[in-house]
């Protein structure tokens, strides 16, 4: 029988392949703070929607925080916008390709992480699958890149490779504290079990407006302009804030029931859509080391959710 967080993990990559396609279209009028603070501030009502017809429609209970989550959330956001912040200014360094590789580490040390703070084991299979997945991320991000692997390999202490693995390292700190915060949650007043459902929405409720709060500040004082140029975006950034809250609610949920090392590692998956559409829908040609890449990581989930 599979699992429940695979196919919620699954959808939560479509919906967030759906919604960097979005990103890209708004690049042509927005900047890359812009793009980005799109999801954050068109996807707050929908998380909030979400929540609420949990509580109201579902009747599931209201969980209760406590210190334990807070310093947990707080930590997940803004190693999620320090991350975020570190690939995007990986684009202004002429190498950036050795670094934007350097990231895809991310998931390796989501496990490590994992088991430092939560005990999180990934056990003999679920090591080999992450690892082969991250051979095939890898290639596919050098064979896009045009970058050697003589280069790759050379390159770890430069610092473009630095960057990028600190940007993974924020990344995986991300995932597995946004797991902790929703797993520390207790129950309501009346002692009950929170559902996993309420804690993963309840979690992402809290952080989403606060990681929206500190980009509009951020903005404001460095780029004020796009503000403005958000809110005129509405309808493209409408989409992607939608698809972006759907996608979130899909992630947290996941890592909610599963290591966030396994969450990450399957939602390589969205690397499948987007081979997939290069080649069905834009009539793309693939290179040797793109199809040996895709066959890997395809490889790395099938031994991960096998295992």
């Amino acid at each position: 029988m599979i699992e429940l967080w695979i196919p919620i993990t699954i959808f939560a990559a479509f919906c967030q392949n759906l919604r960097s396609a979005v990103q890209k279209h708004l690049k042509g009028v927005l900047s890359d703070a812009g793009a980005t603070f799109s999801r954050f501030g068109y996807g707050v009502p929908v998380v909030f929607a979400y929540v609420l017809a949990l509580h109201y429609g579902a009747g599931l209970a209201w969980p209760e925080p406590n210190l334990r989550f807070v310093i947990y959330g707080l930590i997940g956001g803004a190693a999620q916008i320090a991350a975020t912040f570190l690939l995007v200014w990986l684009f202004s360094f002429r190498d950036f390709a050795v670094g934007t590789t350097y990231s895809k580490t991310e998931t390796v040390q989501a496990a490590l992480f994992g088991l430092v703070i939560l005990g999180d084991g990934v056990g003999f299979a679920g090591s080999i699958g992450i690892f082969v997945s991250l051979i095939g991320v890898m290639l596919l991000s050098t064979a896009k890149s045009g970058l050697a692997w003589r280069k790759l390999l050379l390159s770890w202490t430069e610092r473009t490779a630095l960057i990028g693995v600190l940007s993974g390292t924020l990344f995986g700190v991300a995932a597995v504290t946004f797991r902790a915060a929703s797993l520390s949650l207790d129950g309501g007043p009346n002692g009950e079990e929170p559902d996993f459902l309420m804690r993963a929405a309840f979690t992402l409720v809290c952080v989403i407006p606060a990681q929206t709060i500190a980009m509009a500040i951020w903005m404001g004082w460095r780029e004020p302009g796009q503000l403005r140029a958000v809110l005129g975006s509405w309808r493209w950034a409408s989409i992607a804030g939608l698809a972006g809250a759907v996608s979130s609610i899909g992630w947290f949920t996941a890592m909610t029931l599963q290591n966030a090392a396994y969450v990450r590692a399957l939602g390589q998956i969205e690397l499948l859509f987007t081979f997939a559409a290069g080649v069905l829908i834009f009539k793309e040609r693939s290179s040797h080391l793109e199809v040996t890449g895709i066959f890997l990581v395809t490889a790395g989930i099938l031994i991960l959710v096998s295992g």
